[in-house]
């Protein structure tokens, strides 16, 4: 059983994710990566879920806001074993439902376009690509989708 846990503050779990994330982005992106990664920062969000099975972390993901009604999606991972079961969609799906507790009515987020998994899963979340926003204006690898958030 997968179980997805709502922290309030950056862990050791969601940083041995994300440092898995970083090394999987620099193996897909060559030295293009570097000019991304100054975008990945999280800094002091307090919006992040993990995905636990068997009280071992195996994914995650979180959210910061960017406007009074709107968050960015970021850093959704899932553990190479781990994946083909959906469980980047409950990651996906529980910050949505959190996001909307607090109010937020739009999700953006930023992925690449090498990462077709990632944007698949996007689409049938009912997200839909729209203009490059800042700070990945400009950026071919970008690809930046938005959705509303309906409770």
């Amino acid at each position: 059983m997968i179980a997805i846990n709502r922290i309030s503050s950056v862990n050791q779990d969601f940083l041995s994710l994300i440092t898995e994330l970083d090394r999987e982005l620099v193996e897909r992106y060559d030295e293009n990566q570097a000019d991304l990664d100054k975008n990945n920062v999280i800094g002091s969000t307090r919006n992040i879920v993990i995905a636990y099975k068997n009280q071992i972390p195996i994914g995650c993901g979180c959210y910061r806001l960017i406007e009074n009604d709107k968050v960015e999606v970021k850093r959704i991972y899932v553990c190479k074993t781990f994946r083909g079961r959906g469980i980047s969609k409950m990651i996906l799906q529980e910050l949505e439902k959190w996001a909307l507790e607090e109010g937020f009515k739009t999700a953006v987020l930023e992925t690449g376009k090498k990462q077709l998994e990632a944007i698949n899963l996007y689409i049938k979340s009912n997200y839909f690509q729209i203009e490059n926003f800042s700070p990945y204006i400009g950026n071919e690898m970008s690809v930046c989708m938005r959705k509303e958030l309906i409770g």
